[in-house]
């Protein structure tokens, strides 16, 4: 069998973006610099997408299945991480002393990370050893064993990974905030699962989810750095048929998730977890955008101003002007239905009333005054530097390609996404801020405390 389509064409001008539709040409952008991303759909319904880097000596792949803890059923909860954890732990062919060994006798690095709405198993290394990272990482995805001891042990590896969260305040302080937010919503369940959902759940509905989520039309391959596009998806398909998983002609992708907003609309509480620690730690916010909202870019500034680095307003306001705390920032999250906004600040506990209420603050200033030119020009500077500094790694493109074929299906090149940045204004800033600060405001605060009259709320 061969790759389907082809891949034969010109590549489009640099700064034009184009849609990711199984039917289109497989060349998508040509990038500054040589930089050339294709797409192919191979049978069985596996997409594969590259980003070939002229002068890279590397390599990174990643075999991305669009499943995260979101897509748990009753009964399965944890399961996602608990896979990511097994199928380091052996295959019908590998040991899980031989998969760690593939890899660091070539000197490559190897790794896996769970997400709300997705997994992906990666690796990095030489361009002359790209096969050897297919072969092993197919392997894993479709051919993991799930050994019974192998799991118990590794129960217990994941029992301490949570424990090892539960004893950082600010880990506590941002789970327990985006469950408040949330609620009910899948996407407000922990991504590592409970204490008492791995302990109870079976290796049946761990195997039960597996089978049902890791099959070729989920699977997205992304890879970026020192390749050839046709050579990687000839690998890819060996690999997978080796596996024997079947591949049928003219199968289609799985479809991407839905994209109409959930009805979250946040609450106004106060949510105390008491922690015998020296510094309250406090997560202040509301529900936010989902993944395609054209407002996305604008988050983005509005971040920057408010809490993206040292010159930010919360930085400037609370730490240098008035030194209640070391740090404090603002972030934002997407996903397909839902999402949320917050602001974080660490702080002695008899400050903690008094930096609550300068968080509620600046996004009130922000909301009632906007911001001013110097502060957009310096956040659109900080976005472009960072966006394409980041993109000097080969793991950060091929993140970004698995990003673009499992979210929105739409991807867009380096100068694209630098002229949406510029292309937001102060109005634009001005009217979401005005929108958020609108928004029911939840408060997590993790510290030596019981209630919210502890610090004088």
């Amino acid at each position: 069998m061969s790759p389907s389509p082809t891949g034969e064409g010109e590549a489009p001008e640099p700064g034009v973006h184009a849609p990711i539709e199984d039917g289109d040409p497989t060349i998508l952008h040509g990038e500054a610099g040589g930089a050339l991303v294709r797409r192919s759909v191979l049978p069985g319904g596996v997409r594969v997408l590259t980003e070939a880097m002229p002068g890279q000596r590397s390599a990174t792949i990643g075999f991305w299945v669009g499943v995260g803890s979101r897509d748990e059923a009753d009964g399965q909860h944890g399961s996602t991480h608990f896979l990511e954890h097994l199928l380091f732990k052996g295959t019908k062919r590998r040991t899980a002393l031989e998969i760690a060994a593939a890899f660091d006798e070539v000197g490559g690095e190897s790794n896996a990370a769970t997400a709300k709405e997705s997994t992906c198993y990666f690796a990095r290394v030489l361009d002359a050893d790209l096969p050897l990272a297919i072969d092993v990482i197919a392997d894993m995805v479709t051919s993991a064993v799930l050994d019974p001891e192998e799991m118990e042990q590794e129960r217990d590896v994941i029992l301490e990974e949570i424990a090892m969260d539960n004893d950082d305040p600010g880990d506590v302080a941002h789970e327990k905030f985006v469950a408040a937010v949330l609620g009910e919503h899948p996407l407000g369940r922990p991504i590592g699962g409970t204490p008492e959902a791995i302990l109870a759940v079976p290796r049946e509905s761990v195997w039960d989810h597996y089978r049902r989520h890791y099959r070729p039309d989920e699977l997205v391959v992304t890879a970026a750095g020192s390749l050839e596009h046709d050579d990687v998806c000839r690998r890819v398909l060996e690999a997978l048929s080796a596996s024997g998983w079947e591949l049928e002609e003219g199968a289609r992708p799985a479809e991407r998730r839905p994209t109409k907003p959930a009805e979250i609309r946040g609450q106004h509480t106060i949510d105390v977890f008491r922690r015998p620690v020296e510094q309250a730690n406090i997560v202040m916010g509301c529900p936010g955008l989902v993944a395609n909202d054209e407002r996305r870019h604008t988050m983005s500034v509005l971040n920057a101003v408010l809490g993206g680095g040292m010159s930010s307003r919360l930085f400037q306001e609370i730490r240098e002007k008035r030194g209640l705390v070391y740090s404090t920032y603002s972030f934002s999250a997407a996903y397909s239905d839902a999402g949320y906004f917050g602001m974080y600040a660490g702080c002695s506990p008899a400050k903690t009333g008094q930096v609550i209420g300068l968080l509620g603050e600046e996004l009130e200033k922000l909301a009632s005054g906007g911001i001013t030119e110097e502060e957009l020009r310096r956040a659109v500077g900080q976005l472009s530097g960072g966006t394409v500094l980041a993109l000097e790694d080969p793991g950060s493109r091929m993140s970004r390609l698995g990003r673009a074929e499992l979210v929105t299906g739409v991807f867009h090149d380096i100068d694209e996404s630098l002229a949406r940045v510029r292309a937001v204004t102060r109005e634009d800033v001005q009217a979401l801020a005005r929108e958020l600060a609108d928004r029911p405001r939840t408060v997590t605060v993790v510290g030596p405390f019981d209630q919210p009259s502890d610090f004088g709320l």
